[in-house]
């Protein structure tokens, strides 16, 4: 029978949802799941999400990027969100949990309204007035005097780089910032604006506990130096790509052998060979050879006969970071090296940190261009969280280089807007000042989950928040170790401008994506092997 209307257009197997129950509230329904989700982790004392991946990797942690990445998630209009957090994360590298939330708190404001009757068109126009004038207020409330910052110094770049890492890890902040903001000047370029996150490596170390953590001016390497020479000083270092061994012929040939002489004498040539290689790379100078590959056995007795330090690092990218630490050029094929592409290094070492032999790799002087944070733990996944906060304040730095405007945190700048929103609504005329309105309380959010993660009432603190801010306090939020309202300035709990601008415009972005929705039309998936059985091959970085 033949069927009639949409069915008889499209393929069979597919699904048509269209309308405003059936599109615009699932859509809405399935990003509140989302931000739910999220929203519990927001905050310093946010909880801990326990992810299982597809490949059974285990995460425990707060951090909203991560947990957004891992969840695969599968309805389309809640991958929008996930596509707003992840830009915030390649943007800034925080603020993550904020984007997802607010759109999500933002989208159950909508729902209201729709099912008050308002159309969706007319949310979105309230809501890009909200957005347009939200950023306007936010410029208001910066601090004065923050937008010129000496990025060198450790104590500014702390106090901004605080509530980030103490969002991920409350309480270990003032462990954590000082040595973050140390690997970060280290590195820091002429021209802050460049500063390049990737030069600032994370070396994570079971045992012992955080307050064992340092600074490496330089690289730590998992690995252990091959031969017997553990450590040089002051020694210039050679790179090779291909590895350190006899290379195999481009062309097969036969040889015919006679008599036992014509052998040994065949296989010395090779050992002549192999000898005559490491003696050059010996007299350029170099004490320290580092290999990308196999390490032969005959190379390895040259290099220890000629007191060559031997490593080997595998992985294409370390090689390329050693390169970078060093000022080294690789080199493909193993030959005598020019002077120029020779790198130089303080020292080299072998430590022996929780049981786990490390070479360490020192460059004090030279153009420092990349130190490493040592971090200690008890567990693996600790220590993965402990990588995304210092992530996030490296990240943070970054921001900081390219614009070191602050605002006050701790939801007193949510609030601050939330006040002044709600009298702009009052301005306007037609249907959109409800969406305005409706804007204006999301910002509500953020006090009311940071007071609910800690245990306090929210609908107290918001109260008092707002009392104070009539008031013309500005500057009050959440002191949640009290569970009180306070003057951030006087607990310096800052958040970076840049953050706040992004996070917001990202969410407000994605809502109205979402809302412009009214249709939604899938066509039956394509057979065959399912898209996350892909290739793999691809190391970590």
């Amino acid at each position: 029978m033949q069927a009639y209307g949409i069915q008889s257009m499209l393929k069979e197997g597919h699904k048509h949802l269209s309308g405003l129950d059936e599109a615009v509230l699932k859509n809405i329904d399935a990003c509140k799941q989302l931000s739910a989700i999220t929203r519990t982790s927001l905050g310093p004392n946010g909880m801990n999400k326990m992810v299982i991946n597809h490949l059974d990797k285990l995460f425990v942690t707060n951090d909203a990027a991560t947990i957004v990445n891992e969840l695969e998630v599968q309805h389309p209009a809640a991958k929008i969100l996930v596509l707003a957090g992840k830009a915030q994360q390649e943007e800034i590298g925080d603020g993550a949990n904020l984007t997802v939330s607010f759109a999500g708190e933002l989208l159950q404001n909508a729902e209201e309204l729709i099912r008050m009757g308002l159309h969706p068109s007319e949310i979105i126009i309230g809501y890009n007035k909200a957005i347009n004038k939200t950023i306007e207020l936010l410029d208001e409330l910066v601090e004065p005097g923050s937008e010129n910052m000496n990025v060198k110094d450790k104590n500014e770049v702390i106090s901004r780089m605080k509530s980030a890492v103490a969002s991920k890890q409350f309480g270990l902040e003032d462990v954590l910032c000082p040595l973050v903001a140390e690997a970060c000047i280290q590195v820091c370029p002429k021209n802050p604006a460049n500063f390049n996150v990737d030069n600032v490596r994370v070396a994570k170390l079971l045992g012992g506990g955080l307050h064992n953590s340092t600074i490496v001016r330089g690289m730590v390497l998992k690995t252990d130096a091959i031969g017997s020479i553990k450590r040089t000083e002051k020694a210039k270092v050679a790179v090779f790509v291909q590895g350190v061994d006899t290379s195999a012929t481009e062309t097969k040939g036969t040889v015919l052998i006679h008599s036992a002489t014509q052998l040994e004498n065949y296989a010395k040539t090779e050992e002549a060979k192999v000898e005559e290689l490491i003696k050059s790379v010996a007299d350029s100078g170099a004490k320290v050879i580092v290999s990308g590959a196999a390490v032969g056995e005959m190379a390895l007795h040259f290099c220890e006969r000629y007191k060559l330090m031997v490593l080997k690092i595998s992985s294409k990218f370390e090689l390329r970071r050693f390169c970078r630490t060093t000022g080294a050029v690789a080199l493909l094929k193993l030959s005598q090296p020019n002077p120029d592409d020779l790198g130089y290094v303080d020292s080299v070492s072998v430590e022996e940190i929780g049981g786990v032999r490390v070479t360490v790799v020192r460059n004090e002087d030279g153009g420092n261009s990349i130190s490493t944070v040592v971090l200690r733990g008890s567990t693996d996944s600790i220590l993965d969280d402990l990588e995304r906060a210092v992530d996030d304040g490296v990240n943070t730095y970054k921001a900081m280089g390219r614009d070191s405007r602050i605002v006050p945190g701790a939801a007193a700048t949510e609030i601050e807007l939330a006040r002044k929103l709600k009298e702009f609504s009052f301005k306007e005329m037609g249907l959109d000042q409800y969406a305005i309105a409706k804007f204006a309380e999301s910002f509500e959010m953020v006090p009311k989950t940071l007071a609910e993660n800690a245990g306090l009432n929210a609908m107290e603190i918001i109260s008092s928040l707002y009392a104070e801010h009539a008031s013309g306090n500005v500057k009050v939020g959440l002191n949640l170790e009290k569970g009180a309202c306070e003057d951030v300035s006087s607990l310096s709990i800052w958040d970076l401008y840049v953050t706040k601008f992004f996070a917001l415009k990202y969410a407000a972005d994605a809502v109205c994506t979402v809302l412009r929705v009214d249709q939604i039309i899938m066509s039956k998936p394509a057979g065959g092997p399912s898209r996350r059985d892909q290739p793999a091959g691809m190391d970590e970085d």
